[in-house]
């Protein structure tokens, strides 16, 4: 499982570099305009901090993966990780609507792409803790 928890280390913290793209890629500049001044903030505020949280769980993934394994915190704190990507993987089929990706290739290429990677997380974070 160590290994597991070094690849979705890497893979988190590669996510949170992904997201400095994110304002010119959904060109945010033109789609937030219309939004009130403290609404347009806090999506920015949002995103940062959500790309500092993965940043920081990758670290934890990469440098602390024994003891995330061999510890009762470390196994409490999977519990938690395993939980909280698991309801995202919830998020990706219910929450989001298919309009999004469905007929469009690009699309439901990173759907797809992003529902394994959540599936990969929760099963290994779960894992880590049910000692699968």
């Amino acid at each position: 499982m160590e290994l597991h928890l070094k690849i979705i280390g890497v893979l988190l913290i590669a996510l949170a570099i992904l997201h400095i793209g994110f304002p010119r890629y959904f060109k945010w500049d033109a789609e937030l305009r219309p939004l009130s001044l403290i609404n347009r903030q806090m999506m920015q505020t949002h995103t940062f901090f959500l790309a500092l949280g993965l940043l920081m769980i990758g670290l934890l993934c990469m440098t602390q993966s024994a003891a995330l394994v061999n510890t009762a915190l470390g196994n409490v704190l999977c519990l938690g990780l395993g939980v909280f990507w698991a309801i995202r993987l919830f998020f990706q089929f219910f929450i989001y609507s298919s309009a999004l990706w469905r007929g469009k290739i690009f699309e439901t290429a990173i759907h797809v792409v992003f529902s394994l990677f959540w599936i990969y997380m929760s099963v290994v974070f779960l894992g880590v803790y049910f000692k699968v």
